[in-house]
């Protein structure tokens, strides 16, 4: 009996490998160069711009909408130049035109480098994501993606503050270096990682993805999450009273807090039992947390409900994107990928677009509770990838 149990512990496959611990390297140097100059960059542009902050929104603007566009646009190049090739062509683009940030302040010049940036973190991103899915077992993969979504994290928890400090302190010239040194010594590990193997099969494309139902329904239900992501960080300082600023930076590290930890447990609960039967409690929960918070007027709802939504906004994250991984072969992970990065970065600027429309008009907290209802409607497609799942076992 103890020879068996023996033999079943030891027939799980490691986690931790070599090439994966190379594979963090990139995924350290990304985050920190994208992180470290996303408050900064704005900053900059206001201040060349004279403080009247339409420079700020558009630099930040740019930064998103050449990601999301690269991230739609990357599987294809992954397909025809491999993982390495990518990735290294993200991390140069992604660090080197930050050196020449300094050069001008002129807002087409710094729109010019945001949108260079942009994709190169798209590149990343995508490619680095079905690298790194390529990287984990199958039968741990909901772990191991939530212990590279602690890895990439954390540095992004650091290096944002870190970046308006430094900034305020040294000036802007040695943040912009500082980005750029941070992508670019990362393309020393990505000639150790494994390169995409030829496969039999042919690639998945991204529209051909959104028209599969096994992936459109997983990505519907993570942009629904994203959605609500987007208008909290956005709007939540704005929406709770101003004698409450305290509540407010409590109650977004609870959420960061409470959603690495959702999605360490998503992963491990998802390994063992299915990832699909995550997708309703994780989205009611998110739902749940986001209804709470437009009683903004009280400090523990707010507290509790981005907390909750936090631990909702985990699950769904790792749940979706173990499950899109599951559906596919090795040559539809950059499409996978490409489809989880867009629905995170769309959901997050639609919802705050679309937030500070509503809230112009309803007030915050009518709009948070309408938001809450609008992420509901996404428990159609959860209902139906369940009871799909269901039938499939």
């Amino acid at each position: 009996m103890l020879n068996s149990q023996a033999e079943g512990a030891g027939s799980r496959p490691p986690l931790v490998t070599r090439p994966l611990l190379l594979r963090f390297v990139s995924i350290i140097g990304a985050s920190t160069s994208f992180y470290l100059l996303l408050s900064v960059v704005p900053l900059y542009a206001e201040a060349a711009g004279g403080g009247h902050g339409s420079a700020a929104g558009l630099t930040t603007g740019a930064l998103m909408l050449a990601t999301v566009g690269g991230e739609l646009a990357t599987p294809r190049f992954v397909a025809r130049f491999g993982y390495r090739l990518v990735l290294a062509a993200g991390l140069v683009l992604l660090g080197a035109p930050a050196f020449a940030l300094s050069a001008s302040g002129s807002p087409v010049w710094i729109t010019a480098v945001c949108v260079l940036r942009g994709l190169g973190f798209a590149f990343t991103v995508v490619a680095g994501g079905a690298l790194t899915a390529s990287l984990i077992p199958a039968g741990r993969r909901g772990e191991g993606l939530a212990l590279v979504g602690i890895v990439s994290g954390v540095p992004s928890l650091v290096a944002l503050p870190l970046g308006v400090w430094l900034a305020a302190h040294v000036g802007y010239g040695p943040v912009f270096a500082a980005g750029a040194v941070a992508a670019l010594a990362a393309v020393v590990s990505v000639p150790g990682l494994p390169d995409r193997e030829p496969a039999s099969e042919r690639a998945i494309g991204v529209t051909a993805g959104l028209r599969t139902a096994a992936l459109s329904r997983p990505t519907l239900v993570f942009a629904a999450t994203a959605l609500a992501a987007g208008i909290l960080v956005t709007f939540l300082p704005l929406a709770v009273p101003s004698a409450s600023a305290g509540v407010v930076a409590a109650a977004l590290f609870a959420q960061s807090a409470a959603s690495t930890a959702a999605r360490w447990v998503a992963g491990r609960h998802g390994d063992r039992h299915g990832p699909a039967v995550l997708l309703l409690p994780g989205l009611v929960a998110a739902a749940a947390g986001t209804l709470l918070t437009a009683l903004t007027h009280s400090p523990v709802a707010v507290v509790v409900g981005v907390t909750l939504f936090g631990i909702g906004f985990g699950i769904t994250q790792n749940a979706t994107l173990t499950l899109m991984y599951a559906r596919v072969p090795a040559s539809g992970y950059g499409t996978v990928s490409a489809l989880w990065n867009f629905a995170f970065d769309a959901g997050m600027g639609v919802g705050a677009v679309g937030f500070g429309i509503l809230a112009g008009r309803t007030g915050y907290p009518a709009a948070f509770a309408l938001t809450a209802a609008l992420m509901l409607t996404a428990l159609v497609p959860a209902r139906r990838d369940r009871r799909t799942e269901g039938s499939r076992a």
